[in-house]
């Protein structure tokens, strides 16, 4: 049988490629973090993207790297990610590097120590290139703050990256790194995702430890939150899930399992297309995209339903109520630990400032929402259980196709105080469950389109399966520019 040489293109390769190579010695750990390096520093005075570097300890790991795996008696025994590049959302700790969240109070701030999940992604072998920015306090869709400015998306340099792991889905879209790491606590992975027309994975509750994130998940935000990868090609989401999951760590909680994408069959699996879910209109194109995306999996031996899930309606009304209502530490009290002085109305309308707008804008909403009356609240909140329990036993043991946002990533700013841009992301969180943002190609302006594959609880493996599929039938991940 021939051998295969190496490809010579390794910013398109996917983690799990890149891997293989080097454990073979076919390609060096080195030339694969310096062809990534060179991407960076090639994009990011474009994009912004990258707020701590470390190019030259990642060079200086890769060549250990090579040295190891040169004197290995076995390579296919060593970590599944060695030598291979990856970024890290900049609110993730790590050990000795910023953790300020685009926190200006926090500016000077370093971890102590590594969050979970990055360290079991730096101990499966991968070598970290830097830290990736995001949105204040990791709190709005648009990747922008007071002490790293603002991130732009690689297909329109005018258009948001969105966020909050805005810098970590530019990083990757851009060819920067092939997989990366995010937090997702009402769309922050899935948004930007979409908007840099990559793969993003947000797992089940509790699957993927939440501990070493700034701001802290704490209370009912912990069951909302989740951290999870994102990466340029869908055959990565579940190995790095596998990573971040912990295996033998006992870690893993609640209905949480880890299944094999390569075991799921299409054939016969229930496909659900909600209808009458959406606050307001969604773009043609994106509702033509995951019409075309049921299709394929029609072809692929899928079974189509098309269900009314009205309740979807509802799904930000009940998000913003668990989070004004079951979380206990406000936005003011965050801003306040932090050292930042007390907004005042006038700090909280004017212009400049240490915070942004989404952020004011969020801290306004919070002071009203004590004014809505406490039965309003419990009322609300009731609907909770049923929403979930609703949601849930509509995909049942397949999944749902829904739309990622009301249209492509939009210029700037165009989404600040539209709270429905997180409509479409926000039940998921809710509900725990688990979601697959797929891109589909682009739009007739070069802008990504794509489609949330969402999964019952603990199924990871069947939304990633639907993903891979739908990778092999519309291409995924478009390179910039090309």
């Amino acid at each position: 049988m021939a051998v295969l040489a190496p490809p010579t293109d390794l910013t398109r390769l996917s983690a799990t490629e890149l891997a293989r190579w080097i454990r073979r010695r076919e390609l060096s750990a080195l030339d694969v973090v310096d062809a990534h390096i060179e991407i960076l520093e090639r994009w990011d005075p474009k994009l912004n993207v990258l707020v701590h570097k470390r190019f030259e300890a990642a060079r200086r790991e890769a060549e250990e790297v090579d040295a190891l795996i040169a004197e290995a008696p076995d390579p296919e025994a060593l970590p599944p990610l060695f030598g291979v590049p990856c970024t890290c959302k900049e609110s993730i700790a790590v050990a000795g590097m910023p953790n300020c969240a685009g926190v200006v109070a926090r500016r000077e701030h370093r971890a102590a120590k590594t969050a979970p999940a990055a360290r079991r992604l730096l101990e499966a072998g991968a070598i970290l290139l830097g830290l990736t920015n995001t949105s204040e306090l990791t709190l709005w869709v648009e990747t922008e703050n007071r002490v790293y400015g603002r991130t732009c998306n690689p297909y329109d340099p005018e258009r948001t990256a969105g966020g909050s792991s805005g810098g970590e889905a530019a990083a990757i879209a851009c060819g920067g790194a092939p997989i990366g790491l995010g937090t997702d606590f009402g769309g922050s992975i899935r948004l930007p995702a979409f908007f840099n027309g990559i793969f993003g994975h947000k797992p089940s509750a509790g699957l993927v430890p939440n501990a070493g994130h700034y701001p802290p998940a704490l209370d009912e935000a912990d069951r909302i939150v989740a951290t999870g990868p994102l990466a340029r090609r869908a055959e990565d989401l579940m190995p790095v899930l596998r990573v971040l999951a912990g295996d033998g760590h006992g870690q893993v909680r609640g209905e949480s399992r880890l299944g094999d994408p390569s075991e799921v069959s299409l054939e016969g699996l229930r496909v659900v297309l909600a209808e009458r879910t959406a606050l307001g209109p969604i773009s043609r194109e994106l509702n033509a995209a995951r019409e075309q995306a049921a299709g394929a999996l029609a072809a692929a031996g899928a079974r189509l339903e098309r269900v009314s899930l009205r309740k979807m309606r509802r799904a930000l009304e009940l998000y913003l109520t668990v989070l004004y209502k079951q979380v206990d530490t406000t936005l003011e009290e965050l801003l306040g630990e932090a050292g930042a002085e007390r907004l005042g109305l006038s700090h909280l309308l004017r212009r400049g400032g240490p915070h942004t707008v989404a952020t004011r804008l969020t801290v306004l909403a919070e002071r009203a929402g004590r004014l809505v009356p406490e039965w309003r609240w419990r009322q609300v909140l009731s609907a909770r259980a049923a929403f979930v329990e609703e949601l849930r036993e509509t995909i049942g043991d397949g999944v749902l196709l829904h739309t990622s946002a009301p249209k492509v990533a939009p210029l700037h700013g165009g989404t600040v105080g539209r709270l429905w841009w997180i409509h479409p992301m926000v039940g998921f969180n809710l509900a725990g469950l688990p979601v697959t943002q797929v891109p589909l190609g682009l739009n007739e302006e070069g802008m990504p389109l794509g489609v949330q594959v969402a999964g019952g609880p603990g199924r990871d493996h069947v939304s990633i399966a639907v993903g891979r599929e739908l990778e092999r039938v519309f291409g995924g991940w478009v390179p910039p520019g090309s």
